[in-house]
């Protein structure tokens, strides 16, 4: 069942607490995704009207800066051998070079690795835990943790949700453009067809006359 699809048999409020945490526990370090179940939810929201997007935006973004600053605290004080632990549980997210990757942008970017991080699937898993093990200053970590989590959640909200506003009106439209356009099409080549049929068919020969 698509994620979507699922979304739809369960309550708003589940919904908002679904991508809560997911976004949380993703923020957090764990590897799960976050950005699909934020895309899908909004989307659903664009069509269904029992979802509220800014409540959605807000629980995606607490989420967001929630985790990130759990991960953080796990990271400082977890340290290198919190990295060499999730390499062991997680080995296809935080390998050796996963890791060497993420600090290099760290050691390149800083602050702004955590703010951009948000938009990047493998430093949005890795920005809290290793802003801590790199002991980067908690009030640098937590304005750009605040202000990534606003951008990137509440952004992709409104994004999407629009979107889906604006696709769902377009299609509408088509849907009677392509109902009028098939009837001109069908009238069309009804008429075509007739004209041919009767060019087609033999002439009733004329009596020819005959002298007496």
């Amino acid at each position: 069942m698509h994620v979507q699809e699922w979304l739809e048999t369960v309550p708003a409020v589940a919904v908002y607490a679904l991508v809560g945490l997911v976004i949380g526990l993703e923020s957090l370090g764990i590897p799960l995704p976050g950005e699909i179940i934020l895309v899908s939810s909004a989307l659903l929201a664009s069509q269904h009207g029992d979802i509220d997007p800014v409540v959605l935006g807000a629980c995606a973004t607490a989420g967001a800066i929630v985790g990130d600053s759990i991960g953080y605290a796990i990271g400082r004080k977890g340290g290198r051998p919190l990295l060499a632990w999730l390499g062991a549980r997680f080995p296809r997210h935080f390998s050796e070079g996963h890791i060497a990757t993420a600090e290099r942008s760290f050691t390149k970017w800083g602050v702004w690795a955590v703010f951009f991080g948000r938009f990047v699937a493998l430093l949005r898993i890795f920005a809290g835990p290793l802003a801590g093990v790199l002991r980067m200053p908690y009030w640098k970590f937590l304005i750009a943790n605040v202000l990534g989590g606003i951008v990137w959640a509440g952004g992709t909200t409104a994004v999407v949700y629009y979107v889906g506003i604006v696709a769902e009106s377009w299609l509408k439209r088509f849907s009677w453009l392509g109902l009028v356009l098939a009837v001109l099409i069908g009238v069309t080549s009804m008429l075509v067809l007739k004209r041919k049929a009767k060019k087609a068919s033999p002439r009733t020969p004329e009596p020819v006359v005959t002298g007496d």
